[in-house]
């Protein structure tokens, strides 16, 4: 059995597809999920892709899927990292697998000059929580997560 992370490209739409439809029905949010292959062509596959994607693979079967992009930290005036999504398909976890998709990540945001990697996990999600928490990762505390969206983004603008 072989095991490698690659960056994601032409031809994995279906794998990306699969992997986030997966994490969206693990995480309830299905009736939330609009992604398309042809999302996923445009947005992750371009030559400047709005997302990020690596894909964690046992034997040239995608398995994993770790999306994310760049931000910026403007107090600290350097390079961040936002990680998307992270999700191993459910028969085969507890191989190593989520932790190797992270390490990837945390060894491309060094390598970048990127000082940190944020992300959101759902408050119930006690399995991810405490996963991210093993690798050293601390809870952010001192601000709330907010979201402008739907009625209130339009009224807002007007």
């Amino acid at each position: 059995m072989t095991f490698l992370i690659r960056t994601a490209g032409s031809g994995d739409e279906e794998a990306i597809y699969r992997l986030l439809y997966g994490l969206a029905e693990y995480e309830k949010l299905l009736g939330r999920f609009f992604v398309t292959r042809e999302a996923v062509i445009r947005d992750y596959l371009c030559d400047n892709p709005l997302i990020r994607c690596e894909l964690a693979c046992e034997d040239d079967r995608a398995i994993g899927i770790a999306t994310w992009f760049w931000t910026y930290a403007g107090f600290a005036a350097q390079r961040g990292m936002y990680l998307e999504d992270l999700f191993v398909m459910p028969g085969v976890r507890g191989r190593g697998y989520g932790k190797a998709l992270m390490a990837h990540l945390a060894a491309t945001a060094r390598a970048s000059g990127a000082i940190r990697i944020d992300w959101n996990v759902l408050d119930w999600n006690q399995p991810s929580l405490d996963f991210y928490e093993s690798l050293g990762a601390k809870r952010h505390e001192g601000g709330y997560y907010y979201r402008l969206d739907g009625e209130a983004m339009k009224k807002l603008c007007g």
